[in-house]
């Protein structure tokens, strides 16, 4: 009963659909692993079956998504989402996706009807799938308002958001450690010394849940024909190549978002002060809803806006947050016409839209340029103030409102040094020593990163290793898992540890000699790899022990091993494991022993699993190998389990083998031979 409603909306909401769309002129072509390659007259036929595909293969995801977006994820699964639902309402995204519906172009609004146009109907004939009826039909808005949630959350305004609330505003915040991140390399000819330009996609995501990466290829007769990556619910490619030129993205973390500490008025509630002007607080309530006994219970939290931005008190004042991804709605529009871009100068004019608040790129095309940039949208703010801690929310010299142009933020185009390379480390050592960015020609208020981590001092060692880089050279470097000498960890010095004499640690001497004698090879099969692994794992309550300048002493180290030897001992009755027994990748019934460890090239990182062992939850997702030729573009890729979330599918992990054993799949932009690979061809309907 209670989806009736539901498809009688859908009834009348999708009466216009097939006057504009049709389902028969768009045709899903499966392959051999599963991947979509969706064929159609049109971009938005194009995401109509784009969006079916996405839902046959992984509704779920994509519904609880937009129910984030959307408010509404804690009336599904009640308090555990209503951080997202009250996040989505804090930012007010629903009103300014409605206030700026009409300034995005129209054919991105056209592409934006047929993906959702394709949900809904999808929806319509499984109703069973259907998770929150509350959240159909979808709208673009709807799509659009996950989108804001989401820039919100990467920019690090939710963090912000968090410290308010818990009254643990403090500052200056650390630089996230580096364990999760993702890498990009792009190589000219001048090093490849043939007529092909490379480029890595290597991003390291979640490898589930909503941000989490999904493989297909779009082709229209408007000018599309891209491979690539998206996140569910995700309308284009996020991160891939066309037959011209192709991207990625690492995260970067320049001064993304501040906090103001407001002035109150003395003897007036709810009133501010901003140069001496008495302003009042704008007050709203959020809904969320609690889940009991079978009933759903609304629960409203009060918020607040400034002119500074959205608005919350705590025990020690009121605080504003403000970030530039509230300010506009067309970051998905700026990736679309990446998308669609055929040279440098059209996806430079791309980025010139200034709607991705953040990310680094790295691109390469078909005409050997090669581009890395610290992409975002940065404020420009006066200078006098501490831009990494609260400030005054008393006065408009601090309410900034115009931002950066993108020529004036780090980039390298075409160095002679033939490389870029970025792996979350700082945006002045990109390239080559000479052709790098200078840190003194960037404001101090744009905060870039200024360090380097492991993966960044590996990868520059190896790119500069050799003059000529050919293609299996360059999988090599890009499929490189060994720690450097020393090591380069941008939170921690654990450099101690090689330098702790044996014999002076009998207790721990066996797991220290294994550590020691180790190659820094993150190797499955290795005895050294395991026993640094379940160390590392292991110094989480050690962290409150480090130096000022972030030190493991060797006394802490030696506690921290015999903790670990302990954990060995209970878990594998061993001293010695290797790394493959201690960490898995796992999905359903299947568990392959695997590479990699956080901060190397391949990075992975797990969490608690079974029998003391960790399965991996984050790294090496979605990988694409591309090469340019003047006239074609080859391109390799693989995902880390396959393309199906759903149990039943045979894509549900069948791409994990290849994954682990370092191979990937051949993908090609042809459609001849796509379809000679074909096993299965059929329009959404």
């Amino acid at each position: 009963m209670k989806n009736t409603i539901v498809i009688l909306l859908f009834l009348l909401t999708t009466l216009n659909i097939y006057s504009q769309i049709d389902p028969d002129a768009i045709e899903i072509v499966r392959d051999s692993y599963g991947v979509p390659h969706i064929y159609a007259p049109t971009d938005a036929e194009v995401a109509y079956g784009f969006a079916w595909a996405q839902a046959e293969d992984d509704f779920k995801t994509i519904q609880q998504a937009y129910l984030a977006g959307n408010g509404l994820l804690s009336k599904f699964i009640g308090l555990k989402g209503a951080v997202a639902d009250f996040l989505a309402q804090l930012i007010q995204s629903e009103k300014i996706v409605n206030e700026q519906f009409n300034t995005l172009d129209p054919k991105f609004i056209k592409l934006l009807q047929g993906f959702t146009k394709g949900l809904n109907a999808f929806a319509e004939k499984h109703p069973d799938e259907i998770l929150e009826s509350s959240l159909f039909p979808l709208t673009p808005q709807k799509i659009l308002r996950y989108t804001q949630l989401q820039l919100f959350i990467s920019n690090g305004a939710a963090n912000l958001v968090s410290g308010i609330v818990n009254n643990e505003l403090s500052w200056p915040y650390e630089i996230e450690q580096d364990t999760k991140g993702s890498n990009l390399i792009a190589i000219s000819r001048s090093r490849t010394q043939s007529d092909e330009t490379f480029l890595a996609i290597n991003t390291h995501q979640p490898l589930e849940g909503p941000t989490s990466w999904y493989e297909a290829h779009l082709v229209s007769e408007e000018g599309t024909n891209i491979i690539g990556a998206t996140f569910p619910g995700s309308p284009c490619i996020f991160t891939g190549a066309n037959e011209f030129l192709g991207w990625t993205h690492t995260v970067n973390y320049p001064d993304k978002a501040d906090v103001y500490a407001l002035e109150m008025h003395p003897h007036k509630k709810d009133v501010y002060l901003v140069d001496g002007k008495p302003y009042k607080l704008e007050k709203f309530k959020a809904k969320i809803y609690l889940k009991l006994l079978g009933l759903k219970i609304p629960i409203k939290k009060k918020f607040y806006r400034s002119i500074y931005g959205s608005t919350l008190k705590n025990k020690t004042g009121v605080y504003s947050v403000r970030t530039p991804s509230t300010t506009n709605i067309n970051a998905v529009e700026q990736l679309w016409r990446m998308n669609k871009a055929t040279n440098f100068t059209e996806f430079y004019k791309a980025l010139e839209m200034k709607a991705l608040p953040g990310y680094n790129i790295g691109y390469a095309d078909r005409n050997d340029t090669i581009f890395y940039i610290s992409n975002g949208k940065i404020p420009i703010r006066n200078e006098g103030y501490d831009w990494t801690d609260v400030v005054p929310g008393n006065t408009r010299k601090t309410l900034w409102d115009s931002y950066y142009p993108i020529k004036e933020l780090p980039q390298v185009i075409s160095p002679k040094s033939g490389f870029v390379y970025n792996a979350n480390h700082s945006p002045f050592k990109s390239s080559g020593k000479d052709d790098n960015p200078q840190a003194e020609n960037f404001a101090n208020a744009m905060n870039f990163e200024t360090y380097d981590n492991n993966r960044s001092t590996r990868l520059l060692q190896l790119l500069e290793e050799k003059e000529h880089i050919d293609y299996e050279r360059f999988k090599r470097i890009k499929y490189d898992h060994q720690l450097p000498t020393p090591l380069s960890y941008n939170y921690m010095d654990l450099n101690p540890l090689f330098e702790m004499k044996t014999e002076d640690y009998p207790e721990v001497s066996a797991l220290l000699t294994s550590i020691k004698n180790w190659d820094r090879v993150t190797n499955p099969k290795s005895y050294g790899a395991g026993a640094y692994a379940l160390l590392y794992y292991q110094l989480g309550p050690f962290f409150d022990q480090l130096s000022e300048d972030r030190v493991f002493t060797h006394d802490v180290l030696f506690e921290a091993l015999k903790t670990t030897k302990a954990y060995m001992l209970t878990h594998f009755n061993s001293e010695r494991i290797r790394l493959g027994d201690f960490q898995k990748l796992v999905r359903g019934e299947k568990e392959l022993p695997v590479f990699g460890l956080p901060d190397v090239v391949t990075a992975m990182r797990g969490e608690p699993y079974k029998d003391g062992e960790i399965k991996i939850t984050h790294g090496e997702s979605y990988i694409g190998l591309v090469r340019f030729t003047p006239t074609k573009t080859y391109y390799e890729s693989v995902i880390s389990y396959g393309n199906s979330r759903r149990p039943e599918s045979p894509h549900y992990s069948d791409q994990m083998e290849l994954y682990v054993n370092f191979k990937t799949k051949t993908m090609s932009f042809d459609r001849s031979e796509v379809l000679g690979s074909a096993i299965k061809r059929y329009a959404p309907k």
